[in-house]
């Protein structure tokens, strides 16, 4: 069965993730609207501090879960969830992934007591943030437990994970160099995100399938879908720096930097002040920003 009646549901239809600033107005607004004292505007408190995390605004983070903490133990199992996920989820955006993976076990055993609808939901979130901050030489076993749960769910939103899911295995695979299983499995998300009609994230699927070719040397395959990205997204005035970047990167990878220079200028353009960027992968950037340099000035 669905549950589009559950209120975590619905708070969630609240998130644009790719403006948690926007966000977290919607979520404030959204708590005030209820009791401070009541599920739905502890519960959105919860969202409010994700999203503070997400603009790297740690320390206010902190605080609006600790007004969260302070009021638990009236609320029911599911806000207790959602409280330990987001306790870890500012850990590991931090950059301190064995303290979130303890805040994330800790989610997924509170998930037991989640008796609300939905609540297989979160506990394939757990289960994903688990694999996510996991060692490298576990994230394989907790990514295949978080895939297993979502395509036992009863619901259709909890098997949405689907695509998140084989999409970081193929990124575990490819950190271990094990190129073609990664694309395998990154197809296999792509198909679920065209079976979805989500475009945006079909776009995100294409674009890790073609990465995934340039890693096998399928260099003119990998060209071509990222050239068809980057002209849809010129047409849809979205223009994506990784898509530029990886253009950059198959032009280097057949030897030609010159090739490579305007794409990484576009690039670097577009990434330069992205502090997730430049907080996980500095070295990214500067190697972006000295492939956009004309080879004259090298």
């Amino acid at each position: 069965m669905d549950n589009a009646d559950d209120y975590s549901q619905v708070l969630d239809a609240l998130w644009d993730f790719n403006d948690p600033a926007a966000s977290e107005v919607r979520f404030r607004s959204e708590a005030a609207r209820h009791p401070g004292d009541s599920r739905a505007a502890i519960e959105a408190s919860t969202q409010v501090a994700r999203a503070q995390g997400l603009q790297r605004r740690f320390a206010e983070t902190d605080a609006t879960l600790d007004g969260v903490e302070r009021a638990l133990a009236a609320q029911p199992p599911r806000v207790r969830v959602r409280y330990l996920l987001e306790r870890g989820r500012r850990q590991n955006s931090s950059g301190h992934a064995a303290k979130a993976s303890v805040w994330f076990e800790q989610a997924l055993a509170a998930s037991a007591n989640d008796e609300l609808p939905g609540a297989s939901f979160y506990r394939v979130d757990a289960l994903h943030m688990l694999a996510i901050a996991a060692p490298p030489e576990r994230q394989l076993d907790w990514h295949r437990r978080a895939l297993a749960a979502a395509e036992a769910a009863p619901d259709a939103r909890t098997r949405g994970w689907r695509g998140s899911l084989l999409h970081n295995l193929g990124w575990t695979l490819h950190d271990r160099g094990e190129f073609a299983g990664a694309l395998d499995y990154w197809r296999q998300a792509l198909a679920a995100r065209e079976a979805a009609g989500d475009v945006s994230r079909t776009r995100i699927a294409r674009w890790t399938v073609a990465r995934g070719l340039r890693s096998l040397g399928k260099l003119d395959e990998a060209e071509a879908m990222q050239r068809a990205l980057a002209d849809e997204l010129d047409a849809a005035k979205a223009p994506d720096g990784y898509v530029f970047e990886e253009l950059a990167e198959i032009a280097v990878a057949r030897g030609d930097r010159a090739a490579a220079q305007p794409w990484a200028a576009k690039a670097s353009a577009l990434l330069g002040n992205d502090a997730d960027l430049q907080a996980s992968d500095p070295a990214r950037l500067a190697r972006l920003a000295e492939l956009a340099r004309p080879r004259a000035a090298q």
